[in-house]
């Protein structure tokens, strides 16, 4: 049960009641007052009773699948975001699109699914006030096919860079992938990496020790 509506002789007692009835503190919950109720007058005539509707609010990691499964319907393409993975530390939460024809979804070097990633994390972090979310959303195994080819790429860049001396600097990306570039090379003594720009032209750049 995620609402109700729920009566009483003043607009706290509804609330009471609606808060044992969810099963829910009030901190999780939103309340909306319908009535706010009324005492009678000189006992002659009975007072109004009290109104309320009470709705559980929404976890962060249902606001994001929420969100990125209006944006598909949208975009018309029939997908099913499920949430397949989480994390406390830090929180993480992965989103699986899961459907037919996802190509577009995910966009010429991932840019789309990165840009809808990158929204939907805006949008469950509205509140700030909350613990942040991290919000990766992933479609036909692309971010694992993804990291590999960008182990890959990483590679060879730093094979280059040592054997000619010289830095090499990568095309932008996201923050996640650039991660992934510097995880990669950590350990090759021969370079180091940093990364140079501004977003969201941000680049690693692979420089010869």
């Amino acid at each position: 049960m995620d609402e109700i509506i729920q009566e009483g002789k003043n607009v706290q007692e509804a609330i009471a009641k609606a808060l044992n009835e969810l099963g829910l503190p009030r901190e999780r919950v939103d309340i909306e007052v319908l009535e706010e109720g009324s005492r009678g007058i000189f006992g002659l005539i009975s007072g109004k009773t009290a109104r309320i509707k009470a709705r559980r609010k929404k976890e962060k990691k249902e606001i994001a699948r929420d969100f990125v499964a209006g944006i598909c319907d949208r975009m018309g393409t029939e997908v099913q975001v499920n949430i397949t993975e989480e994390n406390e530390n830090p929180r993480q939460v992965i989103l699986e699109i899961e459907g037919e024809n996802l190509g577009l979804l995910i966009g010429k070097r991932g840019q789309t699914i990165d840009a809808l990633q990158y929204l939907t994390t805006l949008v469950a972090n509205r509140k700030k006030e909350e613990d942040y979310l991290r919000v990766i959303i992933d479609a036909e195994d692309y971010r694992n096919r993804r990291e590999k080819t960008l182990e890959a790429l990483a590679k060879r860049m730093a094979e280059k860079a040592a054997r000619n001396g010289r830095k090499v600097l990568l095309e932008p990306m996201s923050p996640q992938e650039r991660r992934i570039i510097h995880m990669t090379l950590k350990d090759d003594r021969r370079v180091k990496t940093y990364s140079q720009g501004e977003e969201p032209f941000r680049k690693v750049c692979i420089e010869p020790n």
